[in-house]
């Protein structure tokens, strides 16, 4: 066991993965943060919130032992893509494309959090079930005023971290003024393990593939929609709510998988552009508490694994003399991050700025360029690797 303590606050998935991959590679941790039930999941009733794993990802959960914890029925391999713009502009991507059998899975939060919650406990790692309060030189207080020695912080604890803010490191906000709706749907065709997605004058709408229910066929739709026309859309009455959306999902996708029905209850949160400075003396951030991009690649979560990743690799190779607080240690995992997270978040701002643009020359070129890299096969090779983290 290495003498060094690292306390991880946060819990959810990204909090979880790092406790995980620190303990594995003998660190003393403690990780901090409310421990909310975890049962197990119910036939036919799926998790609001689901995430696109690329293969890095999946490869990364693999090492750390729990891809094999999850329910194979309850994952969906995405194989197939199809982009479209807001006129004839359409991208087709098959993992064929670039010799690979999946561009990535689609999971439940709650399975991740739960088969992650499952190896924390395994590991015997001590988890103090309440909130961070405040950093002392080397020690970390909890709420309750309970005190852990730190030799490192690491701030996994979401878009408001308390780490952040105390450690004083900076960052830098930007609302889209966009609100991403989500809600599961059953629709009339089978996916066939494709995701699809359309830019539109209302936003950026995405359907990915879910296992079928006795209901029929499912999808899960993550709906990037300006504020206005989303709180109008929440603020109806739930019959009225679902036939209106319904009927705005029959408009945009044209009866690409036929009639789409709404089987669970839709959920909104705010979007923004983010990202921090990552470090400060002794302190480490990691997921949202670094950075949060626009979700039209569904590459946050990603992000934020990678960020642990490289941060274990770091402190991990260095050398025995420096002290995982040691700040050319932090260093070197800001550096390793800093191309990666800016080349995602460029990406997705860009997108995002291209596709709000109305004007007729803009949507003409768009849309032309979409049909150009359709017909480039380097291109897609080239966009597979990227939805794949490779």
């Amino acid at each position: 066991m290495n003498k060094e303590s690292v306390v991880v606050c946060g819990a959810g998935i990204v909090g979880l993965a790092c406790a995980l991959g620190l303990a594995r590679g003998g660190f003393g941790v403690t990780l901090i943060g409310p421990r909310p039930a975890s049962p197990p999941p119910e036939v036919d009733v799926y998790c609001p919130r689901v995430y696109a794993i690329s293969a890095a990802s999946q490869q990364f959960l693999a090492d750390l032992g729990v891809w094999s914890m999850l329910d194979s029925t309850r994952l969906t391999p995405v194989e197939g893509m199809e982009v479209y713009g807001d006129a004839n502009g359409c991208v087709t991507l098959q993992a064929w494309q670039a010799a690979q059998t999946t561009l990535a899975w689609i999971v439940e939060s709650s399975e991740l959090e739960r088969v992650l919650q499952q190896a924390v406990q395994v590991y015997g790692i001590r988890w103090q079930s309440e909130s961070f309060h405040e950093r002392q030189a080397g020690v970390v207080v909890t709420e309750s005023g309970q005190r852990f020695a730190a030799d490192l912080l690491i701030g996994a604890d979401g878009a408001s971290s308390p780490v952040r803010h105390a450690a004083g490191i900076s960052t830098r906000s930007r609302p889209y003024g966009d609100i991403g709706l989500v809600v599961h749907l059953t629709s009339d065709l089978p996916h066939q393990q494709t995701a699809l997605q359309w830019f539109t004058a209302d936003g950026v709408l995405a359907l990915l593939p879910m296992p079928d229910t006795a209901d029929g066929h499912q999808v899960s739709m993550v709906w990037s929609m300006p504020q206005a026309l989303a709180k109008a859309l929440q603020n109806l009455p739930e019959p009225q709510r679902n036939g209106d959306l319904q009927a705005r999902l029959q408009a945009v996708t044209g009866g690409r998988l036929g009639h789409l029905q709404v089987r669970s209850p839709l959920f909104g949160f705010p979007l923004f552009l983010e990202q921090s400075t990552m470090i400060a003396p002794g302190v480490a951030l990691v997921g949202d508490a670094a950075h949060r991009i626009h979700p039209l690649a569904g590459q946050g979560l990603n992000l934020g694994l990678a960020d642990v990743q490289e941060l274990l690799r770091v402190l991990g190779e260095k050398e025995a003399y420096r002290s995982v607080a040691d700040y050319r240690v932090l260093q070197r995992y800001r550096r390793a991050r800093a191309e990666p997270v800016l080349a995602m978040r460029v990406a997705t701002d860009g997108l995002h700025r291209l596709f709000s643009a109305q004007s007729a020359p803009v949507a003409w070129a768009r849309n032309v360029g979409m049909q150009c890299v359709d017909r480039l096969p380097f291109i897609k090779r080239f966009l597979i690797a990227g939805a794949s983290g490779r």
